[in-house]
């Protein structure tokens, strides 16, 4: 019989799926079959020829588990999943039934079986399928992943916490997640106070990292849906800062940051030139993560063969340079399998901000 562990958030955007692949990595150190389930997935992409959650390909992706595909994504939403099981014309029961037997396949081949939810605790309810229903269902503990702080910690884990209770089923602990380093101890000493006398324990999960926090150059691309004029080793770029060529060139080149990400307008010659001049520095290299050159007008004809000598990374889009810095600020970067440097790095600070035998113990 597997031990299993349900990872719920307390909403979106609080590293769930980070840390599910954590605990992946740090469980494969100890158990010699380890699986991932992803029950009701809401995020669709296509893996191995079958369409699954974007979270079930990443872990098969990143562990090689292609051949388990079919288990860890049984339950994919299409766009008109809910209106559908509204108006009776598909069976939540049998989306239930889906789940069980995919996960029940996992658990004979698995020591340790990861079972990664979708969001808070009431998503899915619209459908009969919340996390805490689905973790009742699959008789799992309960470990709810959240965001860094006290006060919003508290009010947040107290909300999904009833309808967990509500099911029945057992909270066994709480990873306050993207703790900020130098209040880390502070953060989960008052934690433990205010949860005191609570039955589930209160651990920190990784500390915030702006790394892990930012975008590939590969993955702006795919924000834009146009292609990167670089090499795939140049789109795993991680860009720390993103900067409007707005201001006179010699400006722009002053308030350069590590791995800066230029939006440049199309129009602006003289400024494309300078920037393509000074990748080819080492120093400058450093600082420019590469351009996103918006507008209407072409790039002018020696401007283009510049850019293009220097071999300095770049995305042309015909949207405005509005419209492209919000589309790039509003998104939220999420992990894929191809992020290699950014999986490398879970896999190294798990190792040291991570207490798995604590978490494991409460199995």
């Amino acid at each position: 019989m597997a031990r299993k562990l349900f990872v719920a958030a307390t909403g979106q955007n609080c590293g769930k799926t980070t840390i599910s692949v954590s605990l992946m990595h740090l469980a494969l150190k100890k158990y010699g079959r380890v699986g991932f389930i992803k029950p009701l997935g809401p995020k669709i992409t296509t893996f191995a020829g079958r369409e699954v959650d974007k979270d079930a390909a990443l872990m098969a992706g990143v562990f090689g588990l292609k051949d388990d595909i079919a288990l860890m994504s049984p339950v994919v939403l299409q766009p008109d999943s809910t209106r559908r099981v509204l108006d009776g014309e598909v069976s939540s029961a049998g989306m239930l039934d889906a789940i069980r037997r995919a996960a029940a396949a996992l658990e004979k081949t698995c020591d340790f079986l990861i079972i990664e939810g979708s969001g808070h605790s009431g998503v899915g309810s619209i459908i009969g399928m919340s996390n805490a229903r689905v973790a009742k269902e699959l008789d799992a503990a309960v470990m709810i992943v959240s965001g860094g702080g006290i006060g919003n910690v508290v009010d947040s884990v107290t909300l999904n916490l009833a309808l967990f209770q509500q099911e029945g089923v057992k909270v066994k602990l709480v990873l306050a997640n993207k703790l900020i380093p130098e209040k880390r101890e502070t953060s989960l000493h008052y934690l433990r106070l205010a949860f005191a006398g609570a039955d589930f324990a209160v651990e920190g999960g990784f500390n915030y990292s702006p790394i892990l926090a930012n975008p590939t150059l590969a993955r702006i691309a795919k924000i834009l849906s146009c292609p990167l004029n670089g090499s795939p080793e140049e789109g795993q770029r991680i860009v720390h800062h993103i900067h409007l060529g707005a201001a006179s060139a010699q400006r722009v080149v002053d308030l350069l940051e590590s791995s800066s990400l230029l939006l440049v307008n199309s129009t602006r010659d003289e400024l494309l030139v300078t920037l393509s001049s000074l990748y080819k520095h080492p120093e400058y290299k450093d600082k420019i993560a590469g351009l996103v050159i918006p507008g209407l007008n072409p790039v002018s004809r020696i401007t283009q063969k510049i850019l293009e000598g220097s071999r300095i990374p770049y995305i042309r889009t015909e949207m405005t340079n509005s419209e492209t810095f919000s589309l790039i600020k509003d998104d939220v970067s999420k992990l894929t399998a191809e992020d290699h440097e950014k999986i490398d790095l879970i896999r190294s600070l798990a190792d040291s901000e991570l207490d798995f035998e604590a978490i494991d113990a409460l199995l």
